[in-house]
Parts: C-alpha cells; structure tokens; sequence
C-alpha cells in the first residue's frame, strides 16, 4: 500500500503576475501607472518606455522614446500626466503623457546637475522640482519657469531624496552613509540636522508623513528607522537581507515595511509591534565579563602577565566582550536581528525559544533588483535591476488581506 505523503502547506509568497523584456541595458526605474493595465520604464539604454497590458495578458510598448544620456531616475506625476526623466548627464526632461498612455510630448528640459541625477519629486502645489546628483548637491527648480531656485551641497554623492511637501523638509542619503534633513525655502535652505548610524552608504530613503517615520536603507544590508516626530533619536535597527538593501516602502495602513536588496531579496517586515532599540557599543579596555584585557591595553596585559584578546560587542546588551564570553549565537527578531548574531554567554541564557520568531518573511524575487516602486492601493509592486527584466508582483498574500485593507489585486 502506498505511504501517504502529508504536503506542508506553503506560507503565502508573491505572486508573480508578469514579466517585461526589452530593455537592452539595465533598467533604471520602473513605475505602475495608478488605476491602468501599465507600467512606466526608463533605462541606461536611454529609453523611456510605457508598456500597456493587452487583451493576451501580454505588455506591449505603446511609447518608446530614446533620450540624449542614459536615464538614471524617474518621477511621474498621474493627475497631471507629468513625467519627469534624469539623465547621466544631469538634465532633467519633462513630458507630458496623452491620456490613452500612447503618445508622450517634451515639455522642458531642467539643467539640474553637472552629473548623474540620482533622484527626483515633483511638488505640484507649489511647482517644484526636486532633485539629488552625483555632483553632491540637492537642486529645487521651477516648473513654471524652469529656472534654478536653489541648491545646496554635500561632501558625498547624493544617492536618495525624500520630500514632505507639508512641511518643505527634504531628506536627502549619500554614499558617506549620513542622512541630512533639509527645510528648502523659495531660494535658501537651512540645514535642521544630520542622522548617522549606517556603516555604508544611503540607497534609499522613504518618508512616512502621517506617522513622521523615515526609514532608511544602506549598502550595509541594513535598514533603520528614525522615529523623526516621536521620542527623540529614537532609532530601530532591521536586518535581514545578506546584500545592500536597495529600495523600501512603507505601508502605513498596515504597518508594513517591503525592501529589496540587490541579491533579489524581497522582505517584508512587520512594524505593527513594539520593537526594542538595539544599544549602543559599550568601549572598555578588558572584556566587561571576565575582565581580560584587550590587545591595546599594554599595562593590563604587562601587570597581568596576559596576552591580549580581540574586542566583540554582545548585539543584545551591546557589552564589550571577549570571544570566550561570547562563543554562543542567536536571532532576536524583536531587535531587528532576524539571522543569528553573536550575543554574550548569559544575554544567551535569557533568550527564550518564542524571542527567536520571525517578525519578517522573506521571498526570493530571482533577479537583481535595483529598484522597486509599490502601487499600495492595489497591493501591486514593480522590480527591476541589472538584469534588464522587469517584474510585476502580486503582493497582497503577504502584506494584507482585500477586505481588511481595501487591497484589490488588479
């Protein structure tokens, strides 16, 4: 008699609903068009392209257009039909998008950056574009005019940009990993503050205005949140993803955070519980457990008559520990930690087997992705990387049910 076989039942994935091939460089930007069959695509085979879902269930170009430079960043605006392309060469194009998606007229060209545009918004109520380049700088330009308003610089590469049209504060990430909250005026900014804490550099930023989060994520494969209204310099730390971390989304009416890193990673983390803070890295001179010193500590070491050790931090107490006090390792998902980290013998012991559980689920989107944008009302997303394939995914089976979010899947 046949054994019986007992199939596990699957957690619920994304949905994979279609794939768009025909780039023949890596692919930008990717943007679903709200309430349309459609997607928006621009590349580094400096094409802009608007790709419509036909009666086979297929995408087919309706517009292909091919710019001077590269496309590097692209923003659409659906209300007034607007798009705004970035280029290598640090021009911004605008066009304007006929309402059945298949004819595109120049409208302006902006000259915002002497470099790469990394990043753009649009403002609509008072006429802005903003933007970020690999020529250190942060530029807001008229759209009536399209003349220059302002600009502002940095140290490093400008990488990501987020706008709070409320307020006129800009976030803007760079490759020296800092993140600067800027309040841009008619022709001036002033700087508020600087946020560090990543070890590698910013790849994207997204700004929550009704809960005035901001979350950030680096090459470091991590993310942090930066709870900008609430408690001062509260921060949670998040990681997961074993590559850089390079788009995220949150979604506020469930609490959700989506990021994608680079090794095709698509994680969504559950933001609706009460999170700890990982602590600050304690600094001594012998482990903070046994009291062995460390190697720099030349007069313990003579007094003692010891060889020195190699300083480690316990993740969960943030205690400078030797390797001998810190042999063990654990997840704490509560902290952010969703792999194993290395935790001190006794912060080990206090870990109970329900702390190790999963506040995240992982997928495998199966291509580098290198940007992703998130239609929330329907629960759709859209990927892209270096692969030149572009993805559309059903998400709602892991970020919410239809009728407790409104979701519809198409």
């Amino acid at each position: 008699m046949a054994a019986e076989i007992h199939s596990r039942p699957q957690s619920p994935r994304p949905v994979l609903l279609s794939k768009v091939e025909g780039h023949q460089d890596a692919v930008s930007a990717a943007l679903l068009i709200p309430k349309e069959d459609g997607v928006i695509t621009a590349g580094e085979d400096r094409t802009i392209r608007v790709w419509l879902k036909r009666d086979s269930g297929q995408y087919w170009p309706s517009i292909y257009h091919t710019m001077a430079s590269p496309c590097s960043a692209m923003a659409y605006h659906h209300d007034s039909r607007r798009i705004f392309v970035g280029q290598d060469n640090g021009a911004i194009m605008e066009f304007h998008i006929s309402e059945d998606f298949n004819k595109m007229n120049f409208v302006k060209t902006y000259p915002a950056h002497q470099n790469r545009v990394s990043a753009i918004t649009f403002c609509l109520a008072s006429e802005w574009l903003i933007s970020t380049g690999h020529d250190k700088c942060i530029s807001w330009m008229c759209t009536r005019s399209g003349s220059m308003l302002g600009r502002h610089y940095f140290t490093s590469w400008a990488s990501c940009l987020q706008y709070d049209h409320e307020t006129q504060h800009a976030f803007v990430g760079d490759y020296s990993g800092q993140i600067t909250l800027l309040k841009l005026e008619q022709n001036t900014c002033s700087v508020i503050t600087t946020l560090k804490g990543h070890e590698g550099s910013i790849t994207s930023l997204w700004w929550d205005p009704v809960q005035r989060l901001l979350f950030s994520g680096a090459s470091d494969h991590s993310i942090i949140m930066w709870d900008i209204g609430g408690r001062k310099g509260r921060t949670l730390l998040l990681q997961g993803h074993h590559d850089k971390v390079q788009a995220i989304c949150y979604i506020q009416l469930t609490r959700q955070l989506v990021s994608c890193s680079a090794d095709g990673g698509i994680a969504v983390w559950n933001m609706d519980i009460s999170r700890e803070e990982a602590p600050q890295w304690l600094e001594s001179d012998s482990c903070q457990k046994c009291e062995q010193p460390f190697f720099w500590n030349i007069k313990q070491m003579w007094d003692t008559k010891t060889i020195g050790l190699r300083q480690h931090h316990c993740r969960k107490c943030g205690q400078a520990v030797c390797g001998k006090c810190s042999t063990k390792r654990s997840s704490y998902p509560i902290m952010g930690f969703e792999f194993q980290v290395r935790v001190c013998d006794s912060c080990f012991e206090s870990i109970k087997d329900e702390d190790r559980t999963s506040l995240a689920t992982f997928h495998e989107g199966k291509h580098n992705i290198s940007h992703m944008s998130m239609d929330i009302s329907r629960g759709l997303m859209v990927t892209c990387g270096s692969d030149r394939i572009v993805k559309i995914w059903d998400m709602t089976p892991v970020v919410g049910c239809s009728l407790a979010t409104g979701f519809s899947s198409r």
